[in-house]
């Protein structure tokens, strides 16, 4: 299925260079037009093309009086769900939040002799949106992405947050999703989804007020939309396929390394599952294994495409050359399924998340690990983080001078200001001192 490469050849040396530079994809032409048009439509029409856009790809009855799931819809969520589905929730919810509480900020001040005052105030944003993808019309619920998403948001205090999400034919929202959305304090939701959605976010209808911050996963439709508001309203960040790369010596578990890239090819034909090995007797028994494994999988089709279009096995000359490529790629995901994993932490310098170990599987981190699975992909990783509290945080400076603290910096401002051109500047601090 995937033939292993030699790094160290002229094949190998063009496969890490392409990898490498998979940055550089954007989405194309069509669908940035299609998408410009769409936002043009929702920031003209606002509630009308919200529902145009509803009937003509999701629910062809819906009504505008529909869109805010109602207080009957949430009660009827609560009666459908299982015992077992709750416990479950509760589980990966406290993990979540148990991990993203200690990431919250404080404001600060600092002091000197002077009376001078500097800190820092910290605060949240006043709105945030939150977007969940349809999950195949409401059968595949993506339960994850609302406590990944939802749990920072009120953690940071954002006063006021809202989900949307695209109603399935019958005009529905899936139980697991609004009793996921009730567990991290969401009660407005609204049933609409794609370019639309973040459209509606972004600049505001009747129905559907405007958001500071823009969270949640998508298609390249979502993805080209978030990047078009950006600027206008904060975003998480700009996603690209799911992406894991497994670094792994002899010791590792061949039927271990196949599972984990198989988890990550049932995404999208689009992602991406690597396997970097200092072993090509690993490689090769990797390569038998994911031939076994693959057609047990209900979505074996989406995998094997993955795989054959994108994934990729190279054979390293040694550790120190797998882990120096890895940092170079960028990636989601990384695993190290490798002798002494902690050994080699210090030396990852860019990961979305780091996975130590072969008892530790990528799928522990997607819902209970408790960090969180919004991840920098397509190498981003290189300069962006996680989602987190601070998604949700701004910081404001404050500054507190006395007479006297002013009077004993105003010749370095002053000089400073005159340097630059800045006579009014200067004269601001001149103007103070000359007051008895």
């Amino acid at each position: 299925m995937i033939t292993p490469v030699l790094l160290s050849s002229v094949e190998g040396q063009k496969v890490a260079e392409e990898i490498c530079n998979r940055f550089s994809e954007e989405s194309d032409d069509s669908c940035r037009q299609t998408v410009s048009e769409i936002l043009h439509r929702v920031r003209q029409e606002k509630d009308a093309a919200l529902l145009a856009y509803c009937r003509e790809f999701d629910c062809p009855a819906m009504e505008l009086a529909g869109l805010r799931v109602s207080s009957e819809e949430f009660a009827r969520a609560r009666e459908l769900v299982d015992d077992t589905f709750r416990q479950t929730l509760c589980f990966a919810a406290e993990r979540i939040r148990h991990f993203h509480e200690r990431e919250m900020e404080d404001s600060w001040l600092l002091t000197r002799d002077d009376g001078t005052i500097t800190g820092r105030l910290v605060r949240p944003v006043d709105s945030a949106g939150l977007y969940v993808p349809g999950g195949r019309e409401g059968s595949t619920p993506l339960v994850s992405s609302v406590l990944m998403n939802g749990i920072p948001a009120r953690i940071a205090g954002v006063a006021r947050r809202v989900m949307v999400t695209p109603p399935g034919r019958d005009g529905r929202v899936s139980p697991a999703l609004l009793v996921a959305a009730q567990e991290v304090g969401i009660d407005e939701i609204y049933k609409v989804g794609s370019a639309w959605a973040i459209g509606a976010l972004a600049y505001g209808t009747d129905v559907i007020p405007r958001v500071d911050v823009i969270v949640g996963p998508g298609n390249q439709y979502v993805a080209e939309a978030k990047r078009q508001v950006m600027g206008r309203v904060r975003i998480d960040m700009l996603a690209g396929p799911s992406e894991v790369l497994i670094v792994a010596d002899e010791t590792a578990e061949p039927s271990f390394v196949a599972a984990d890239m198989l988890a990550q090819a049932e995404h999208d034909p689009q992602a991406l599952a690597v396997l970097i090995t200092t072993s090509m007797t690993l490689a090769t028994a990797v390569d038998r294994e994911l031939e076994r494994q693959l057609p047990l999988l209900p979505r074996a089709d989406i995998a094997r495409t993955s795989l054959i279009d994108r994934g990729l096995i190279m054979v390293a000359h040694s550790l120190d050359e797998a882990v120096e490529l890895a940092n170079e790629i960028a990636i989601e995901h990384l695993e190290l399924q490798v002798d002494d994993p902690w050994k080699w932490v210090a030396r990852i310098r860019h990961a979305g998340a780091v996975f130590l170990g072969s008892w530790t599987p990528e799928a522990a981190g997607d819902y209970v690990a408790g960090p969180n699975h919004v991840l920098p992909t397509m190498g981003m990783a290189r300069i962006s983080s996680a989602l987190g509290v601070e998604t949700f945080l701004k910081k404001s400076s404050l500054i507190s001078y006395s007479r006297e603290a002013l009077q004993a910096d105003a010749a370095h401002i002053r000089r400073l200001a005159e340097l630059e051109g800045l006579t009014a500047h200067a004269n601001s601090v001149v103007v103070r001192l000359e007051r008895e």
